[in-house]
């Protein structure tokens, strides 16, 4: 009996181990060129890898597993497993409108296309690049499926509308991160839930590049507004606040004086998208160092401890082989590695330059110092020195958003999540200015609103990052930083006067308090927009005042995209505001508005909106 019981045993695991292979293949364009880049997925699973330079790909898979294969402004494949190893795949482009992707060595640009073709060039240097020791290496980084347990996002309360008669005035912190839309869409792309208080919407809204002119005069940003309807809601109006950051070319930024803090604890060996990952994407960072800045890497695990000291961006080899060394292992001792990389930092501090500290971790801090509370005490201390923080996240299971987004607020810096190569392109290839380096920070906006057009209105999102009306003038509340070409963007829905609305609620009359209407040169003025920033070393701030007239106006492609994806994050927020708005409408807007699209980052949009299962 116990030798037919083994006997049925092993046939069954021989059975089994059967079922499992190595697929291999290429994905190419539709002009057989390979694709670098694609995220490739087992559907309903957390695993997954993404195409090397010359398009080629490996995954473990089962019989009966469905692949998924995905790339910006290209249509999703999917490729069921039988009994082959080798499946090469030919993706198409989303449509016939689409710009032509020019992907090169170091990440994806859009030329215009009459024919709307998808193509990849520049493979041969791509290839020729592959043992240069100080060029990308792309290393397989494949987005997660379904959130862990263990992932954490702070609660979100939807802004409600706020009657001027009683509150006249707006005041919040501008947001420059975008973790929530890589998030989000590695969520999408691996046909995961997508949790609501994962969904910042202003973060949403904010990944994207909009129309504004750069300043021009001694500011150190544009100011931009517009308004229409809102197209969710034919009687409702909708105001765009846009703040657009003064451009500063990389060779006129100040010195860098930067930190690599990396986590290099036990969780971050677990998947290709945590350390892997993040050593290609520190890659490109380091590509674009300059002789005059000088890099630390501190690591933290059971302890912290210094890996390099400072080095200069010309000995790219020096600061690339560090990296390569680093291995996972341990708990998180992040509160040491935090105080760690800011004695670093001070050390080396540089008067007239740029001294930040940059956290890459899945966010899990388990030893020592692991409250947000505690966290928040330590990083407000260490501002005080004049070193900015910058938090990204990468992986998934630990991924830890409500403590990164802390750690950034509070460390006068930004938030980034990296789910892919593509988005660590954007953040240190595309964005670096404005990654790495401040041009006002401590930035307010207040709004006042005339009662006598405005029956009601609310902020579509930046619910954690309202202030008391009190703060806007006290220059010792914390607020938003803008980095250079940064630009920010707000969006208001409004009830005019006279329409009648089930979100207005009815309040007594003021006894003591009367509302007097304006009148004269201010009766036309709708609202009223107040900005106080703060230069990167000051401690006092400044402020501007811009007026906008009650003009309702034919919306331009920038308002109703930005409106097409606000609409998407109060679809997945399941928003009570959104007024039955239907998900192919919001794809309408969206594909019929995408404008300019030079990286192809709103066409992927249409694809995720398209593609997600909520």
């Amino acid at each position: 009996m116990r030798m037919i019981i083994l006997l049925a045993f092993c046939l069954f695991s021989t059975a089994s181990i059967a079922q499992q292979r190595t697929i291999t293949g290429t994905v190419t364009d539709e002009q057989s060129n390979p694709i670098p880049g694609v995220t490739i997925i087992i559907k309903g699973t957390t695993r997954g890898t993404i195409s090397n330079v010359d398009g080629e790909y490996k995954i473990q898979a089962d019989t009966g597993d469905v692949i998924i294969y995905s790339f910006i402004a290209m249509k999703t494949h999917e490729e069921e497993v039988k009994d082959q190893s080798i499946i090469d795949v030919q993706l198409e482009s989303d449509n016939a409108q689409l710009d032509e992707v020019v992907v090169t060595g170091h990440g994806i640009s859009i030329k215009q296309s009459v024919t709307g073709s998808i193509s990849i060039r520049g493979a041969s240097k791509i290839r020729n690049r592959r043992r240069d020791k100080s060029s990308v290496s792309y290393i397989p980084s494949p987005p997660m499926a379904t959130p862990a347990q263990d992932e954490s996002y702070a609660e979100i309360n939807e802004n409600k509308f706020q009657q001027p008669k009683y509150k006249p005035l707006s005041t919040f912190s501008i947001d420059v991160d975008r973790a929530s839309y890589s998030n989000m869409r590695r969520m999408i792309n691996a046909g995961a839930e997508i949790p609501e208080d994962a969904i910042k919407i202003e973060e949403l809204i904010n990944y994207f590049k909009y129309d504004y002119p750069q300043p021009t005069d001694e500011d150190v940003f544009s100011i931009n507004t517009e308004m229409s309807k809102a197209p969710w809601n034919e009687n409702h109006e909708l105001v765009k606040i846009g703040l657009q950051g003064k451009e500063i070319p990389t060779d006129d930024l100040l010195p860098a004086n930067l930190v690599f803090l990396i986590d290099v604890s036990g969780s971050m060996g677990w998947d290709d998208n945590k350390l892997p990952l993040l050593k290609s994407a520190f890659k490109l960072l380091v590509n674009q160092l300059r002789e005059q800045d000088k890099v630390s890497i501190v690591v933290y695990a059971g302890a912290a401890g210094v890996v390099l000291k400072p080095t200069s961006g010309k000995d790219k080899n020096k600061i690339i082989e560090a990296l390569d060394k680093l291995e996972a292992g341990g708990s998180t001792a992040g509160g040491e590695g935090l105080r760690l990389a800011y004695k670093t930092a001070e050390e080396n501090f540089k008067k007239n330059g740029n001294n930040r500290v940059i956290l890459a971790t899945d966010g899990d801090f388990n030893v020592g110092e692991s409250s947000d509370k505690a966290m928040e005490k330590l990083i407000e201390e260490k501002r005080k020195t004049g070193v900015f923080l910058t938090c990204l996240g990468f992986g998934m299971g630990n991924y830890k958003d409500s403590k990164m987004e802390t750690l950034a607020d509070k460390g006068n810096g930004n938030h980034a999540y990296i789910d892919n190569m593509q988005e660590a392109q954007k953040v240190f290839g595309s964005e670096f200015g404005g990654t790495l380096f401040t041009i006002a920070k401590d930035v307010k906006i207040q709004v006042e609103f005339n009662p006598a057009k405005v029956q009601a209105y609310r902020l579509i999102g930046y619910e954690n990052r309202m202030l008391n009306d009190e703060d806007f003038k006290d220059d010792t509340k914390d607020a938003g930083e803008l980095g250079s070409g940064h630009n920010v963007t707000a969006l208001y829905e409004i009830i005019p006067v006279g329409v009648k609305s089930k979100f207005i609620k009815d309040v007594d009359s003021l006894k003591y308090s009367k509302v007097v209407e304006p009148t004269g040169s201010y009766s036309d003025e709708l609202l009223t927009v107040k900005f106080r920033y703060k230069k990167p070393d000051g401690d006092t701030s400044k402020e501007i005042v811009h007026t906008v007239k009650h003009e309702v106006e034919s919306p331009s492609a920038d308002f109703n995209f930005a409106a097409a994806v606000a609409a998407w994050g109060m679809y997945l927020r399941d928003s009570k505001y959104l007024n039955k708005f239907k998900k192919d409408e919001i794809i309408k807007l969206a594909k019929d508005n995408k404008g300019k699209d030079d990286d192809g980052y709103r066409a992927e949009f249409v694809r995720l909106v398209k593609s997600c299962n909520q």
